[in-house]
């Protein structure tokens, strides 16, 4: 039909934690939702996946981006921007880029991130 009903997943070292809402029909959402969870000390990146939810069958990957604790680490006051979806099947050719800002808050021994998913193009 040329459009998808696309919503992200966001995981910690592939622990699913976050679940947008699904926006209805369209290959340019707008999410606007921001989340603050605990991070774990010794986490290693963070996995933020776009799906296509599927009525009748199982949801579909479009593709995934993967900030890395040291990404984190070379952005001290946090990442903000677009960034290229990759492909998860490696016979999948995927399109597309997501709109985030991720940043870690606190200290080392009480750590927070804060990510909010924006948009998708």
């Amino acid at each position: 039909t040329g459009s998808s009903d696309p919503y992200c997943i966001v995981k910690i070292d592939d622990e699913a934690i976050i679940r947008t809402a699904t926006v209805w029909k369209t290959l340019s959402p707008f999410w606007g939702e921001e989340y603050e969870v605990q991070l774990q000390p010794g986490f290693h990146s963070i996995s933020i996946y776009v799906m296509d939810e599927d009525a009748l069958s199982r949801d579909d990957i479009i593709g995934k981006v993967c900030i890395t604790r040291d990404m984190l680490a070379e952005h001290p006051k946090g990442y903000s921007g677009w960034m290229s979806l990759s492909e998860v099947d490696p016979d999948e050719e995927v399109q597309g880029e997501i709109h985030l800002r991720v940043e870690v808050l606190g200290s080392q021994g009480s750590r927070r991130l804060r990510c909010s998913v924006l948009e998708a193009r």
